[in-house]
């Protein structure tokens, strides 16, 4: 958005507090307006949301619902490529360590490596390459069976203090569970068996970590925000977002489940925004341009009051 947006976007916040003034009341400081908007664009989709937004530098602060565990879907990837550089940290393995890809390693849903012929030879940054930026199910399996299964991801996020995250299984474990029910949509009511499990604070609190330096490492949180910006897939956070850079990582079971989490980085403002949906049942489009808007206003907002400090 150009700068007459945003001047706009002031003058309206303006008149609207100088009218509050006029009227004997508080003025609404702008953080909540902000959030009154993405309260209406969430209003428009029916579905259950968790949001958590936070700008690093100023420390303003949006929760809609940000405390409630939800189901991350591939959104758990990013606990696995964090622990997985803890242990390369460990010097446990390192980033060019290579797997020989055999038939049983081959995963369904989203990814390239599923379309290799067994034989094929991946280094550990390749699968975390692969992983973050086409969500590919065959390398977090391996990379699962590498760190040694779902318990250390586990570990970690609890000495993160980071309770709500969890790796519940395997993409195999997940999907021999939605072959073994009836339907698609029986199984999302069902939810017994989550991807992963996470509230929205406690993922963008990892975020900020990972943006701070501080997840394993200084490097090794810069590799990892490396990868994320490199994601394929913008249809939903950065696809109306101009002035910042966007690494993140969605995750899906559409239409029931679009998540999208990452960090809008520039200049003056990183911003944390991490937005969950559960339980829509309409149109999978429609829910990621909900989404969508929701990003667009959060970095309209800090965009503006960046220029105009």
């Amino acid at each position: 958005m150009n700068r007459k947006f945003f001047a706009l976007s002031f003058l309206l916040i303006l008149s609207f507090t100088l009218e509050s003034f006029a009227q004997g009341q508080s003025p609404v400081p702008p953080i909540s307006r902000l959030q009154a908007n993405i309260e209406r664009i969430t209003l428009t989709i029916n579905a259950k949301w968790g949001i958590y937004i936070k700008c690093v530098e100023t420390g303003e602060e949006i929760a809609v619902n940000a405390d409630e565990q939800m189901d991350t879907m591939s959104v758990i990837k990013i606990p696995l490529m964090v622990e997985a550089f803890r242990q390369i940290e460990d010097k446990k393995f390192v980033l060019t360590d290579r797997v020989t890809l055999k038939e049983a390693d081959l995963r369904p849903g989203t990814g390239v490596i599923r379309s290799l012929d067994a034989g094929a030879s991946l280094t550990i940054k390749d699968l975390l390459t692969l992983m973050i930026i086409v969500s590919d199910n065959t390398a977090t399996d391996l990379l699962f069976n590498k760190v040694g299964g779902t318990e250390p991801v586990n570990k970690l996020m609890q000495d993160y203090k980071l309770g709500t995250i969890k790796a519940t299984g395997t993409t195999d474990t997940w999907f021999k569970a939605l072959r073994a029910t009836p339907s698609a949509t029986e199984f999302h009511k069902q939810g017994k068996t989550p991807f992963g499990l996470s509230s929205a604070r406690d993922m963008g609190r990892l975020l900020e970590k990972i943006k701070r330096g501080e997840a394993v490492s200084k490097s090794a949180s810069e590799q990892m925000l490396q990868m994320m910006r490199r994601q394929v897939y913008s249809s939903r956070l950065p696809k109306y977002v101009t002035g910042f850079l966007v690494p993140h990582k969605t995750g899906d079971f559409l239409p029931y489940i679009g998540n999208d989490v990452g960090i809008m980085e520039s200049q003056g403002r990183n911003v944390i925004i991490c937005v969950f949906t559960t339980n829509h049942y309409g149109i999978g489009p429609n829910l990621e341009e909900a989404i969508a808007r929701i990003a667009e206003q959060t970095a309209n907002y800090f965009a503006f009051r960046q220029d105009s400090k």
